[in-house]
């Protein structure tokens, strides 16, 4: 299997990344369902797995095997290997990480019909901050001891946990903004029913 992969990644590189990274982030958003939420099968949300597939094969796969490709390239310091490592990890987390955090909330907004922007006021900080807990280290390991082609495959193994981190806070988000506007509502008919009743009795 492993030298089908590598066969694999050798000839379609960026192909064969962005499928995994689907799966991954596939397999991320099940685990979040079933693991963390406990849904059920019965009650497993299909669309919602398929956004995560859609977002890691189509956005961040590519994304990401470029943006490495980039950092080997031009973030260099021939006579400082730790240098290197450390300038690829802050350009990764100083750039990178911010703008698809972003990217991710927004387009699971848009594809959910939600507002981008109170989905960035509601969840993109808290998920930043967790976001630097975590991989300034994981990334230290990446750009210091894995091999270019294999960089992205790392970050997708280690992405199980996050990926079902970000599911669950986007499903989160998006249930307490659906929760607020159905207590709005409610609050709202209660309102008219006042209204009318108190018409009602003006009229008698």
């Amino acid at each position: 299997m492993l030298a089908w992969y590598k066969a694999r990644l050798a000839s379609r590189p960026l192909l064969t990344q962005a499928v995994t990274t689907a799966v991954l982030f596939g397999v991320g958003d099940v685990a979040a369902q079933q693991l963390v939420e406990k849904k059920g099968l019965k009650n497993h949300e299909l669309p919602r797995t398929a956004r995560m597939v859609g977002y890691g094969g189509v956005v961040f796969g590519p994304a990401a095997t470029t943006w490495f490709k980039l950092l080997q390239r031009h973030v260099n310091f021939p006579s400082s290997p730790n240098k290197t490592m450390l300038a690829r990890v802050a350009l990764d987390q100083g750039v990178f990480a911010p703008t698809f955090i972003g990217i991710f909330l927004s387009s699971m907004a848009i594809l959910e019909g939600g507002s981008p922007r109170e989905k960035l006021q509601s969840s993109y900080k808290e998920c930043l901050t967790t976001n630097y807990f975590i991989w300034p280290f994981v990334q230290m390991v990446n750009f210091k001891l894995i091999p270019l082609e294999h960089r992205v495959l790392f970050v997708n193994v280690i992405s199980l946990g996050w990926n079902c981190y970000l599911s669950f806070l986007n499903s989160s988000s998006s249930a307490s903004k659906s929760e607020e506007g159905e207590g709005k509502r409610r609050v709202e008919e209660i309102v008219e029913e006042v209204k009318e009743k108190g018409k009602g009795k003006v009229a008698a």
